[in-house]
């Protein structure tokens, strides 16, 4: 387990660095009190995981989520005190997986640690299938590669795993509790932002026009459906 933690407070990165060797024994953790050296040291160290905080000295935790999402799809979760909706809609929006607000005890931290490295890796079990085309669209399953006209699209795991179930069931509408559930684990089955957030990231990355989907639609008040459009049947 390699652990970034990106926390001003020297007090509160040692109780988080504490909490990490205890949990796991041969935790490596890294620490960085500021954006910039946070990013100095992903250049050399590849984290499994990155813990960082909003209020940062410099550029905040939304503008350095943004950077990290820039040349990485490692799993982030927030962990701040800023709790209102806009502040955890912002940083779902901002790239990070999850969102933690303080206080919180290090047994709902690590649980939703688990939660995010276990999306991370069951991506790479899902059954095989064949090679997914739609319009400029390709997603192939076996390496993981989404291609939009011919250009790689990074996707986060979560991100992938969301495109995966809706693909897979192409044409059929996936309720809002049914994808929660699939995707994140059934504690978070009432996280209705947390879809409508991703929803969205995927929509910015695969979709022409995000404004007016072609490829995933909402069903309001029910869910989301993956369609190919009548024009490139």
């Amino acid at each position: 387990m390699r652990v970034l933690i990106v926390e001003d407070e020297e007090d509160v990165a040692d109780v988080l660095s504490m909490a990490f060797a205890m949990q796991w024994r041969e935790a490596e953790v890294r620490i960085a009190p500021d954006a910039e050296t946070a990013l100095d040291i992903l250049a050399g160290f590849d984290a499994d995981i990155i813990v960082l905080d909003i209020a940062l000295p410099g550029m905040n935790g939304f503008e350095l989520c943004r950077r990290i999402r820039e040349f990485s799809d490692v799993p982030i979760i927030i962990v701040t005190a800023k709790g209102e909706e806009r502040d955890i809609i912002r940083g779902l929006e901002s790239g990070a997986d999850d969102y933690v607000t303080k206080p919180f005890s290090h047994l709902e931290l690590f649980a939703r640690i688990r939660a995010v490295l276990r999306r991370a890796s069951a991506v790479h079990c899902h059954t095989p299938m064949p090679v997914f085309r739609c319009g400029d669209l390709t997603i192939d399953f076996a390496s993981r590669q989404v291609r939009v006209g011919g250009r790689e699209v990074r996707l986060t795991p979560t991100e992938y795993d969301l495109l995966y179930h809706l693909v897979r069931n192409a044409g059929r509408v996936l309720p809002h509790e049914l994808l929660l559930t699939r995707v994140w684990g059934p504690e978070y089955r009432t996280e209705s932002d947390y879809l409508k957030v991703f929803i969205h990231r995927l929509r910015e990355k695969i979709e022409p026009n995000p404004a007016m989907p072609r490829y995933i639609l909402t069903e309001r008040g029910v869910g989301y459906k993956f369609v190919r459009p009548p024009a490139v049947e």
